[in-house]
């Protein structure tokens, strides 16, 4: 069903309650997801980006029942990933005269995506599309998170659609902020932002600021998944310059896999040194761990602690996915530290640091290792080592 959010602004998008994974099975989803496509009714018509493939039927019906899709002029696609641009040919095959706009990332995109869709208007950053009472003013957003990505602001009502920047993957009856449940809001944008925008921290940081050098005022956000932004959406901005600068407040996060429980009991004895500092940590046992759950934890946290025994010369097959994870996520102002067990090679050290180090995670500490199972005065040794390494995690957050 459609929802007016502003008189003669329409959401028309789409609502998946079941989805479990997205970007493939790359990130886990509890709480579904939303495709979010706005409407806006004035002297030209404008649809703001479409929704997956998969939702067709529903969004031309719900489209209809506000206005026949063949009265619609332009299409602003904000970004082209198929689950914003899903319904482009049907829109097409209904609405042949359809003016596609979009940016000259998006130019390559569509043509690679949609060859079919060739009416294509180019615009940059600054460039207006008057519709009558109303206006979009367009500003390039390359790499949050493609290159075509772009927001599309309308002056007269003050609302800035920002397509996947802002957004949630969070499905809900509700359309605003303001009308769901704080915590599981604030779980899915920061989940949203350290598993899909963490990469480019740095252009974040630098597109708000020519954002708001622009002086294009908002009272809404509407971004392309999960609920709109309408009471202080400065809040969503403000958190997303927090997160991008890595400047969080002292905590660790203690990644572990153990074969007989060794490397184990040191995660545990290494925890119990972090606590002794007065620094909260949070323990994952990589086995049964959510990946995308761990890597939200260390865009919160300072100090990532990772720990294995060796195994084939090597680490544990089930750590390398977190070790992979982080290196392309490249978060930014993190410091770490390695342990694990091992029996008679004992390579694993030498290979958790060089990972972290590929992560762009500063090893601050040499690493600690066992021989299989750790006794009393080891894990007095792992408790110091704790202790050491939330020192670190203080001094690196001053």
């Amino acid at each position: 069903m459609s929802s007016e959010i502003r008189p003669g602004i329409h959401w028309v998008g789409s609502i998946e309650w079941m989805l479990k994974h997205f970007h493939g099975h790359e990130l886990s989803i509890y709480r579904g997801t939303t495709y979010n496509s706005y409407l806006i009714l004035d002297e030209k018509i404008a649809l703001i980006d479409t929704v997956k493939n998969t939702h067709i039927e529903d969004f031309l019906r719900d489209i209809d029942r506000v206005v026949p899709v063949e009265k619609i002029d332009y299409l602003v696609v904000n970004h082209a990933e198929p689950d914003h641009s899903g319904a482009i040919p049907a829109l097409l095959a209904r609405n042949p005269r359809l003016k596609v706009v979009c940016s000259k990332g998006g130019q390559t995109s569509m043509a690679r995506h949609f060859p079919a869709a060739r009416d294509l208007q180019v615009v940059k950053t600054g460039d207006v599309l008057s519709l009558g009472k109303r206006s979009l003013r367009f500003f390039e957003a390359q790499m949050l998170h493609w290159p075509d990505t772009m927001f599309s602001y309308c002056p007269e009502e003050k609302i800035l659609f920002s397509n996947d920047a802002f957004g949630q993957h969070y499905a809900h009856a509700n359309r605003f902020a303001d009308q769901v449940d704080q915590c599981e809001l604030w779980e899915e944008a920061v989940k949203y932002f350290a598993n899909i925008l963490t990469p480019f921290c740095s252009q974040i940081i630098k597109k708000i600021q020519e954002y708001s050098a622009l002086n294009w005022p908002f009272e809404m956000i509407c971004p392309s998944h999960g609920a709109i932004w309408r009471k202080n959406p400065m809040q969503i901005v403000e958190k997303y310059l927090e997160w991008a600068s890595g400047k969080t407040p002292p905590s660790a996060v203690v990644i572990y896999d153990s074969i007989w429980h060794g490397t184990e009991r040191m995660a545990k004895a290494i925890c119990r040194g972090i606590e002794a500092e007065g620094v909260p940590y949070k323990l994952f046992y990589a086995g049964v761990a959510d990946l995308n759950d761990v890597m939200t934890a260390i865009l919160l946290s300072r100090g990532v602690a990772i720990g294995c025994p060796t195994l084939n010369n090597n680490l544990m097959p089930s750590i390398a996915p977190y070790l992979e994870e982080m290196r392309g996520l490249r978060f930014p102002n993190k410091i770490g530290a390695a342990f694990g067990t091992f029996g008679w090679s004992g390579e694993v050290i030498k290979r958790l640091e060089e990972a972290l180090e590929k992560a762009q995670i500063k090893v601050v500490q040499p690493g600690l290792k066992v021989q299989f199972c750790p006794n009393e005065d080891d894990l007095k040794t792992c408790e110091t080592f704790g202790r050491d390494f939330a020192r670190q995690i203080k001094a690196a957050a001053q």
